[in-house]
């Protein structure tokens, strides 16, 4: 418990990669909640076609690495946050309530997050909208806890100004850092922290602060100045030795944990760690048409309206409306194009696909290939089976209404008879089993 690796340069340190993690979390994820609720007016990039499947899996991957990371800083910071006594004063009060928030948002969202990627919801509220709403709290609150700690942190920003030249750290009580700042000899902070930490280690000591310092005596043996220079230096190499070999080791234990639990998921939507990939929710090329399924035909109670002989795609221009049946769809033309399948929960795929344009079925209802249009699937429940797209995916030569995938036939769990597939969107958003598709402006 009295480890050198508690002080406020360790808390710096791993603040910081907390801090990108949660930086990249949020930008990512404001993208991907806008794509799906877009304001009046918002246009988005098509291109790259893979927009999308980078930001979802940097978004997913990054909310990963804040789970050992987030545990690693709470490791360090315990003895600040079981404080004697808890609260001193009004400023305090609301500089530990904003470190109490920040500490249970983070916890929620990340671990709710991760169940997510299982697509396993076992609580009664919306995750979406609630994972949305805590990504300002969250950030909100980092905000105010930078704010309060600037002073630790521009103090302790650079090793060098927090460890001396035998490699111990120094504590600075000017800055107000409510961690010790452990040394080698394992002092402990007072009051109940201190009481159980020594409890905890088994130490002899009821010290609860450091030592003060006492006065030098003389030597029983006249030795030289140099010598006793030396003598006296050597605990300190010492100690400074042991602190190094400590951080060293604490370190390199989050970097493994890090780095492992991200190398043993990314797998799911990055073909370079494919092989690693271990812990995923989700293999790429596994499933009907070599691509994994995330809803199934029979859960979207679409079974028997998309195998019926008598479907049709209903296509609604301001003026012209037309009813086309698969071999009618065919009949128009038909194109193949390259685009991933990305999904909210962070695995994603590029595929194969040919269908006709969606530029090119509007014209065959006069109407602008640069339209608003909205899509409504054959599911009868669901958030997503009425989905808007904006003109510029709309008027994409990219976008199509698919009808195979990989070289075959769309398979039932895919999307057939037709589905939508568009660049940079969610898979969310590439709705299936479509029924009509309505021109809005």
């Amino acid at each position: 418990m009295a480890s050198p690796n508690r002080n406020a340069r360790s808390a710096v340190v791993i603040g910081r990669l907390l801090g990108i993690a949660f930086l990249i979390c949020f930008g990512t994820g404001v993208y991907s909640h806008l794509l799906q609720d877009p304001l009046p007016g918002m246009r988005f990039p098509t291109r790259p076609v893979q927009l999308y499947q980078f930001t979802q899996g940097l978004h997913i991957t990054a909310g990963i690495a804040i789970i050992p990371l987030l545990l690693a800083k709470l490791n360090t910071v315990m003895p600040a946050l079981a404080q004697d006594p808890p609260v001193r004063n009004v400023l305090h009060f609301l500089e530990r309530a904003s470190i109490a928030v920040f500490v249970a948002a983070s916890i929620v969202q990340v671990a709710t997050g991760l169940v997510n990627t299982f697509q396993w919801y076992p609580w009664p509220f919306p995750f979406r909208q609630v994972h949305y709403a805590l990504a300002y709290v969250i950030i909100g609150s980092l905000v105010i806890h930078i704010g309060a700690k600037l002073r630790v942190i521009s103090r302790y920003w650079r090793k060098r100004d927090s460890y001396d030249a035998d490699g111990r750290f120094v504590h600075d009580d000017t800055v107000g850092s409510e961690l010790p700042g452990y040394d080698a000899t394992g002092t402990y902070p007072r009051g109940i922290t201190g009481r159980v930490m020594r409890w905890a280690d088994g130490a002899e000591s009821s010290r609860a602060s450091r030592p003060e310092p006492t006065e030098p005596t003389e030597p029983t043996e006249r030795t030289e100045p140099t010598e006793r220079t030396e003598q006296a230096g050597r605990p300190e190499r010492a100690a400074g030795r042991r602190e190094r070999i400590a951080r060293r080791g604490f370190f390199a234990g989050i970097a493994a944990a890090t780095a492992g639990v991200v190398v043993l998921t990314a797998g799911q939507s990055s073909k370079l760690a494919e092989p690693f990939n271990v812990f995923a929710p989700r293999k790429r090329h596994i499933g009907p048409n070599g691509l994994p399924v995330n809803r199934t035909a029979r859960a979207a109670g679409v079974l028997a309206t998309a195998t019926a002989a008598d479907w049709s795609l209903t296509v609604a221009g301001p003026a012209v409306t037309r009813m086309f049946s698969r071999a009618e769809l065919v009949a128009l033309g038909t194109t193949e194009a390259a685009l991933p399948i990305s999904c909210v929960e962070g695995w994603s795929q590029m595929a194969t696909w040919k269908g006709v344009r969606m530029r090119d079925l509007l014209r065959a209802v006069q109407a602008d290939p640069s339209s608003h249009v909205r899509v409504t699937s054959l599911e009868r429940h669901g958030g997503y089976r009425i989905m808007d797209m904006g003109p510029e995916y709309a008027s994409d030569p990219t976008t199509l209404v698919a009808l195979e995938l990989n070289g075959a036939t769309l398979d039932l769990d895919h999307g057939f008879p037709a589905r939508i597939i568009a660049p940079g969107r969610p898979g969310v958003l590439q709705t299936k089993w479509i029924a009509k598709i309505e021109v809005l402006s």
